[in-house]
């Protein structure tokens, strides 16, 4: 998968990350109606995080985000934002499935994983960086 650099005000950028986030306790509480939702927000709060959501998936205890972002997002604010947003607006719009599964209001874990997802292997870059090195001399 070959992405496109994007053109920031002094960068040239190419980000890309997988997030996984999980339900409190690992509970199954994401059926398929709570999954399509949970997509069209994080498509939703990405946008306004001027990023992209590039694939999305997930089971009843977990989600996958494949997201393309700027250098100037801080990710930990950006994944703090799609948990805190999901959660309110699906414990609003699926409360009644929601109370069955959770007594408190809550939704996912505290915690999340992040991997960065870059599209070249170390041995290119470290043949770019040599390259650049033997050119400036």
């Amino acid at each position: 998968m070959q992405l496109a650099h994007k053109h920031g005000f002094r960068s040239v950028y190419a980000l890309t990350v997988q997030i996984v986030l999980v339900t409190k306790y690992r509970r199954k509480a994401i059926n398929l109606a709570m999954l399509k939702r949970l997509e069209e927000i994080f498509q939703e709060t990405c946008a306004k995080w001027e990023c992209h959501l590039q694939e999305f998936n997930g089971e009843s205890d977990h989600v996958h985000l494949l997201v393309n972002f700027s250098p100037q997002v801080q990710l930990s604010k950006l994944i703090a934002n799609l948990k805190t947003v999901s959660s309110r607006l699906l414990r609003k719009e699926f409360q009644t499935e929601l109370e069955r599964i959770y007594s408190k209001p809550v939704f996912w874990s505290g915690s999340y994983f992040v991997a960065s997802c870059g599209g070249v292997t170390i041995e290119t870059l470290r043949k770019y960086v040599e390259q650049q090195s033997a050119s400036r001399l």
